[in-house]
């Protein structure tokens, strides 16, 4: 697995050695990123990674310009797995990791900026959507209406959205489905 285009672009990650990790393709990495290019919400964005795994999209999101971004899984091994990507691409001035579950409630720390942009690829199969998404919201995660986000879910999958949440986008690749969400919240 690399990294698609933009500054660490080539640049190969670390990937799980065992199947606890479902990595996010290149080719659909590549699909979600020329979307939001042409968008352009990159450009000096503040990201949040939700069940970031090996950090793909938050390390794609900041090789092609976004200006910050924390990795966030409640998965130790997940996390070390993301920090060594971050290292290995010296990323770490950009970059920060939490060990948090996002399926519960969690208010966001006070020295960590709000997000414009966040990915969440939660497990497949285990409806932990719909929490992570009232956890962005009442934890007062998301900078403001208009924010982003980007699920990344099974082909199959009809999750319920929270009411600040909706779909102004939904594409279909293989077997995974990608859905891209407006924050219409005014907290």
């Amino acid at each position: 697995m690399r990294i698609v285009s933009g500054r660490f672009g080539g640049r190969r990650l670390e990937v799980p050695k065992n199947r606890d990790i479902r990595p996010t393709s290149d080719k659909i990495r590549g699909a979600i990123f020329n979307s939001l290019a042409s968008r352009r919400v990159l450009e000096n964005a503040q990201i949040l990674d939700i069940f970031c795994g090996t950090g793909a999209l938050g390390l794609e999101a900041l090789s092609r310009g976004a200006a910050f971004c924390t990795f966030i899984d409640k998965n130790r091994e997940s996390l070390a797995l993301t920090q060594r990507n971050i290292s290995t691409l010296g990323a770490g001035d950009i970059a920060s990791t939490q060990l948090k579950d996002f399926s519960k409630p969690v208010t966001k720390p006070d020295n960590t900026p709000q997000a414009t942009l966040a990915f969440l690829d939660p497990p497949y199969g285990k409806n932990l959507l719909s929490p992570a998404l009232h956890t962005l919201h009442e934890g007062a995660w998301l900078s403001f209406a208009g924010a982003l986000c980007v699920i990344e879910m099974e082909k199959g999958a009809c999750p319920a959205l929270p009411a600040p949440y909706k779909v102004f986008d939904e594409r279909v690749y293989g077997e995974t489905k990608i859905l891209l969400l407006h924050y219409e919240s005014t907290l």
